[in-house]
């Protein structure tokens, strides 16, 4: 989860009056969360799929803000306040993993090219028995999830000899080095 604060005091021009606007209200924190439930709520609103849209206009961005919101009762005039440093904070969260968990490309087997949509995503779920209740995970560990319950289900490839002699270097390389020898 991200807590951030948008300030109550913030000055700022207004391009379409000419004027210096300066806004006296109460700080406002946020609690947000980059859950499957937010990017439902935002894929119901769009009809688009929101991995795929990459180039997501501010009013779309401030609806995904909106929707990634655990607070009750925000009004929507304070997410006209987000600050730059907000945008920066809620844009690092979004892209951070939320896992320590790595995967070897190569045993999760080839990629498709499926539409990745959050219908696709509860769909994986229930073909890998992942309770609902983990919709409220942030995406990026539920992915993560996913993609370990897939590389388990799959049996194990065998390697071309030419991947095994390169494994094998690799290993007696790295041995070399931690024993500092020549072999």
């Amino acid at each position: 989860m991200l807590k951030i604060t948008i300030p109550g005091y913030q000055e700022f021009w207004d391009e379409a009056k000419k004027e210096m606007v300066y806004v006296n209200e109460r700080d406002v924190t946020l609690r947000l969360e980059h859950s499957l439930i937010a990017i439902s709520k935002w894929e119901a609103k769009y009809c688009d799929s929101f991995f795929e849209s990459k180039n997501k206009t501010d009013e779309q961005v401030k609806y995904y803000i909106q929707c990634m919101t655990l607070n009750n009762d925000v009004d929507p005039k304070v997410y006209d306040r987000l600050t730059r440093q907000n945008l920066v904070d809620i844009n690092n969260y979004l892209s951070a993993p939320m896992t320590a968990t790595h995967i070897n490309e190569r045993q999760v087997g080839n990629k498709n090219s499926e539409y990745v949509t959050s219908e696709l995503i509860y769909y994986w779920m229930i073909a890998y028995n992942i309770p609902v209740e983990f919709e409220k995970w942030p995406i990026q560990r539920l992915l993560m999830l996913i993609r370990v319950c897939s590389a388990k289900a799959e049996k194990p490839k065998k390697m071309s000899a030419r991947e095994i002699m390169a494994q094998n270097k690799a290993r007696n390389e790295a041995r070399k080095a931690r024993l500092h020898t020549r072999g």
